[in-house]
């Protein structure tokens, strides 16, 4: 059994995690903005089936992360990147990328985000928390990426792509605004073939929440991220 959170109620220890299923911590609280905060930042994350289950807390172990000079571009996708009109911007289109996201998919991934989830997320969104990164082709979205931003951490949450290697010009562009984004570590969560294959590698809890303590104050602020237009990748900063 895992235990019951009020809403307000402290997190439990990470090593009171289940392995079966792996990383389940608790059950209850809130989708309130100062709870997700709290959550994040000991990298605990909610993921649930609204229609059946209450909201459910996770810590899996090991921990998919990605170092950002790590993220691997492979020389195909350096071909389709090289032979492709494409712009990137920063929280133009936040919701519309959740709700992109939150689409049932051909792998039966995307349904977990829910109206309560995209509503506590875009609330997170207004209040400088919770960022987008979108790839745009002939005005619409191509690609994307949404997650949640304290500190130098990217709490990678879901990634979309429309159209062929969307979401892999996405972590592209991610790459290489991290230095001017001041992200040094990109939470993936639960690893994946697409994630390992980009240079994505596994970190037991300590590992993690070690680096979690080094790179997230007490009390992380929020973040405006700049409004600019790149015509393909950005530049290096």
């Amino acid at each position: 059994m895992v235990p019951w959170l009020e809403p307000g109620s402290p997190f439990p220890d990470t090593r009171d995690a289940l392995t079966d299923p792996d990383g389940l911590l608790a059950a209850g609280a809130d989708l309130s903005s100062s709870t997700l905060i709290r959550a994040y930042s000991r990298g605990i994350f909610p993921w649930y089936d609204a229609d059946h289950q209450p909201i459910l807390w996770w810590s899996p172990a090991p921990r998919c992360i990605f170092f950002p000079d790590d993220i691997h571009i492979s020389r195909s996708l350096q071909r389709h990147l090289r032979n492709s009109e494409f712009s990137v911007t920063l929280d133009r289109a936040f919701e519309r990328v959740m709700r992109l996201c939150a689409q049932p998919r051909s792998d039966g991934h995307g349904t977990w985000i829910s109206d309560d989830m995209i509503e506590a997320y875009v609330g997170l969104h207004r209040q400088g928390y919770a960022h987008s990164l979108e790839i745009w082709q002939d005005g619409d979205i191509a690609g994307a990426i949404y997650g949640i931003k304290l500190g130098q951490v990217f709490f990678g949450e879901s990634m979309v792509s429309p159209r062929r290697n969307g979401s892999k010009m996405a972590l592209a562009a991610l790459k290489k605004l991290a230095p001017a984004l001041d992200i040094t570590l990109i939470d993936a969560q639960v690893e994946n073939p697409h994630l390992l294959s980009m240079g994505a590698r596994l970190l037991e809890r300590p590992q993690f929440e070690a680096l979690l303590s080094e790179r997230i104050t007490a009390t992380p602020g929020p973040e405006q991220w700049p409004a600019t237009e790149w015509a393909g990748l950005p530049a290096q900063p």
